[in-house]
């Protein structure tokens, strides 16, 4: 046991070499699960509390979606174009939005009909009595706290749906008697019937506050019961109330309006009447948590000397304490080479390890049963939809003995344990769901046989290593060290360089967890999530989102995980394609604003910010840009070029000439998601222009197409330009409607500035002047991933200590607007990960950029960052660098040459051009000078 502490320790030592804190710590358990430390292969996620005696780990398994394959396109659609781009072009944008809501937008999955149930649960079926009668007996109800603006799920009652009865009583204030009162309730999700003292006082449906008059004839002296039965069909059930939580909901005299309110904040008892509610139709799936891995050590008594941790170098979490005389070390990874979630318990004196494990499941109706003496399974399924899935658990053990039943694990006396999860469904691909999940359960668990847990851990640091030590990154040390929510909670205050260190690498850690060759892309929280009814489905948001999440892959020295993304644009261009011919009579591909697990295309949600075309187009600049960071030629013919021919050829159809103008535009779309549907959005034409222009120059490096060719350079000539308006802003429509007071967190026509090369200070600088204006206008804060997009811009801008206070926004505890969770999440909020990819990515855009014609060093580099090194950083034209800096001043630099092509350097109003070798690594020093 002795050793393996030590080993521990030793770890720990390498993971805090150069002063560097490359680890994630804290000195207590997680409390929330925004609190608990992420694992992943990319393809099974986990999220670890660090509990002493009731851990929690809760996993996921990428393929578990809710939904089926399906068509999503709605038939006759195109029909509907012509006639909405006529109302667009005669300025009649609410009817044109009405047209295409009705005949334009996607199909939902199918709804099944409320009639039935209705009747049934207002029929009073399903629950004994009459839960509106003051004298049925409530005695053996549950309590709910009451309200919960986010719904029930967020008080405990996550996946719940259906029919559910309140109730509660108040005190009639004596100088009340008499009159009539008002119940305030506000929201309520989605229905409800309320009564006051068996009398019923009001039925709503939607989401209009709730105000009932309660008459003074049904009230008494003493005490009334309220009862509510509330009906909630999918997500955010219950009573919410003011999403202000400062205002109550509660009871106050009708002749004193919102007077003197009797608060009825509180514990409310409550009883499901029934959980089965009919389907409700959606455009597009959700990504489902899977279960919880839960283990309960009970009779630790007082622990002492408490800390958990994340090493980053090793992806290996690490809770220690000291409980009765024991040390104890508790070590979780997620093997890609042996695709399982790992966990071994150890203490420092023999036979001390005793605990339960069970496995459970948000999703009702699971099921665990026995597999064997050392293996127990989980079942689960997902409701009203097509995935189901399996979970194995296998337990060993050093001394002691084990006990498995068809509910739990038991290990008691033991020296050391080990616990082995992996999980898998019945997805295939988003055609075939035959897949038999626990014979790859089976198989998994089944290849571990004679492999040791430190065969295993060597096997899983070895290849994660063979991406991580891609890149090395310090700046400055660290003379401090303090647990990361103490550094989190005083970074926007202090001066902590090597914090940013710290955050870069962890969105590399990130991505690496989220996404490895032969997986589904990271998602809107990346592979992570506890939700049935998660934010936006955490699902794939391609209008900034998607796209951001692999924004490091190539500048931070991670190109093979952009694979997952370029798999899915794979499989797109089938359902894209399907779309672009029944909506826009084109060929090519399309794809809208969302996409999911069974990659649908078409438009979803509302017309307002649901019909936009330029998907495709960006995620093909992906492909581009995977070429010109490595200079794979292969893989451009391959993979990339006839993706991006086919999004070109879509655009070649799809574009209309501008009667005003003569100029071609894209009509109709919106710029996401401000503004409403239009005609010309300006984002729409810088990507289509960039994806023009780069396909072109595929083609001419491929020698290909030339025809094709000379048709995209023709017609990115013909494009409608960037536009500067009338507050020296530019414009984000073909009109000149920008509002200087609009704060909208997306900053759309920006993207030819970041991620795009249509602006730069080079090629067009009264542009990027204007570009500047308009981020002026639209302010600093925002929501997580906005202030990641914004600190690229800023950086782009070459604007380095406007950048910093970004990077500050970003990095602090989060609030309503932003910032980061414990575990340093990005926070919309709620949780989404591309603001972890978007702000690593910006502070390596402080440090290298390579879109405007060279490889400019250190561009925007702040006053905080003044010492610094970096190493595996790469730039366009195929070049991997190595240099450092002090006290603002680059010192040395390497660069690798991956691709044989000519080496074009800035910096500091220096610049040098050289011809490279493919292989060969080039020594300079800080004036740009060949050693």
């Amino acid at each position: 046991m002795k050793k393996i502490l030590a080993l521990g320790c030793l770890l720990f030592a390498v993971a805090t070499v150069n002063g560097q804190p490359y680890r994630l710590w804290y000195r207590q358990p997680a409390v929330k699960w925004t609190d608990a430390l992420p694992l992943g292969n990319g393809r099974i996620g986990a999220m670890v509390f660090g509990g002493t005696t009731n851990e929690r780990i809760q996993f996921n398994e990428e393929t578990l979606w809710t939904g089926a394959p399906r068509d999503y396109n709605r038939p006759g659609a195109s029909a509907y174009l012509a006639p909405i781009r006529k109302l667009l072009s005669g300025g009649k944008q609410k009817e044109a939005e009405e047209l295409a809501q009705t005949h334009f937008m996607g199909l939902k999955s199918e709804e099944e009909s409320r009639d039935v149930w209705l009747k049934k649960v207002r029929s009073g079926a399903g629950i004994p009595g009459n839960p509106a009668d003051p004298e049925d007996d409530d005695g053996t109800w549950a309590t709910m706290p009451v309200p919960a603006y986010e719904g029930w799920e967020s008080v405990g009652y996550e996946g719940l749906d259906g029919a559910v009865w309140f109730r509660t009583t108040f005190e009639l204030p004596a100088g009340w008697q008499g009159k009539d009162l008002i119940l305030d309730l506000n929201r309520v999700r989605d229905q409800d019937v309320t009564y006051i003292n068996g009398v019923r006082v009001g039925e709503t449906t939607g989401s209009e506050p709730r105000k009932y008059r309660l008459p003074k004839e049904a009230l008494r002296p003493g005490r009334n019961l309220l009862a509510i039965q509330v009906l909630n069909f999918f997500d955010k059930g219950g009573i919410g109330g003011y999403k202000d939580t400062s205002r109550h909901i509660g009871i106050y005299p009708a002749d004193v309006p919102a007077g003197d309110k009797l608060s009825l904040n509180g514990h409310w008892k409550f009883r499901i009447q029934d959980d089965d509610p009919p389907a409700v139709g959606k455009y597009q799936a959700d990504y489902q948590p899977f279960g919880d891995l839960i283990i309960r050590m009970p009779d630790l008594g007082n622990v002492a000397n408490y800390e958990r941790e994340l090493t980053l170098e090793d992806a290996v979490s690490r809770t220690r304490f000291q409980a009765g005389g024991v040390g104890y070390l508790r070590e979780v990874f997620v093997s890609q080479p042996d695709q399982v979630l790992a966990v071994r318990l150890s203490g420092d004196r023999p036979g001390k390890v005793s605990f339960d494990a069970i496995l459970k499941s948000p999703h009702e109706g699971f099921s665990t049963r026995k597999i064997d003496d050392n293996t127990l399974a989980l079942r689960v399924a997902v409701r009203k939809g097509a995935l189901f899935g399996e979970s194995w658990l296998r337990i060993e053990a050093n001394g002691g003995r084990i006990l498995v039943t068809d509910t739990s694990v038991s290990v008691s006396g033991a020296d050391d344990a080990r616990l082995y999860l992996t999980a898998a469904t019945n997805f295939v691909d988003p055609h075939d769901i035959s897949g038999k999940p626990d014979r790859t359960c089976a198989r998994v668990l089944g290849a571990l046989s004679g492999k040791s847990w430190e065969v295993l851990r060597g096997r899983h640091i070895r290849e994660y290593r063979a991406y991580y030590d891609r890149l090395t990154m310090a700046f400055g040390e660290e003379t401090d060290p303090k647990p990361t929510d103490e550094r989190l909670a005083r970074f926007s205050e202090s001066p902590d360089p090597s914090f940013m260190a710290l955050y870069l690498q962890y969105g590399r850690y990130l991505l690496i967890a989220a996404s490895r060759p032969g997986t589904q892309p990271a998602n809107l929280q990346g592979i992570w999530n506890e939700l049935l009814s998660p934010p936006w489905g955490s699902k794939y948001t391609t209008n900034i989102n998607l796209e951001m999440n692999y924004w490091p892959a190539e500048v931070l020295n991670l190109p093979a995980l952009h694979e997952p993304l370029f798999m899915m644009i794979n499989e797109l261009i089938i359902n894209g394609k399907e779309t672009a011919r029944k909506y826009y009579n084109a060929r090519g591909w399309v794809l809208h604003h969302n996409t999911d697990l069974w990659r649908g295309t078409a438009p979803i949600n509302a017309s307002n910010h649901g019909i936009w075309v330029s998907g495709a187009a960006w995620l093909c600049q992906h492909l581009w840009e995977h070429y010109l960071f490595t200079g794979d030629v292969v893989f451009l013919r391959e993979k990339g070029y006839p993706a991006m021919k086919e999004a070109a050829g879509f655009f070649c159809d799809f574009l209309v000439k501008d009667p005003a103008t003569g100029r071609l535009i894209s009509t109709p779309s919106n710029s996401p998601e401000n503004g409403g549907l239009v005609a010309g959005p300006t984002m729409d034409h810088q990507i289509i222009r960039t994806l023009f222009r780069n396909t072109a120059r595929a083609a001419e490096v491929l020698g290909a197409d030339d025809t094709f060719r000379q048709e995209l350079l023709k017609k990115e000539q013909q494009l409608a330009p960037n536009r500067i308006g009338r507050y020296g802003q530019l414009q984000e429509w073909l009109t000149d409607l920008d509002d200087t007071t609009n704060r909208h967190r997306h900053v759309s026509h920006l993207w030819g500035v970041h991620p795009g090369d249509d602006i730069t200070w080079h090629k067009s600088p009264e542009l990027m002047r204007a570009a500047r204006q308009s981020l002026t206008y639209r302010g600093d804060e925002g929501t997580g991933w906005s202030l990641a997009w914004k600190i690229n811009f800023r950086a782009r801008f070459l604007e380095g200590e406007h950048a910093l206070k970004l990077v500050r926004l970003l990095l602090r505890p989060t609030s309503g607007s932003g910032g980061s969770y414990t575990n340093l999440f990005d926070a919309h909020p709620p949780f989404q990960i591309d603001g972890n990819f978007g702000g690593a990515a910006g502070i390596a855009e402080m440090l290298l950029q390579s879109h405007d014609g060279a490889i400019d060093l250190l561009p925007a580099l702040p006053a905080l960052l003044k010492d610094g090194k970096a190493s595996g950083l790469r730039a366009r034209g195929g070049f991997e660098l190595e240099y450092a800096w002090k006290d603002g001043r680059l010192t040395t630099l390497r660069v690798r040459s991956l691709a044989g092509q000519p080496c074009r350097l800035r910096y500091a109003g220096q610049e040098t051009t050289f011809s490279t070798e493919k292989g060969k690594t080039y020594e300079l020093d800080g004036a740009l000078r060949r050693r």
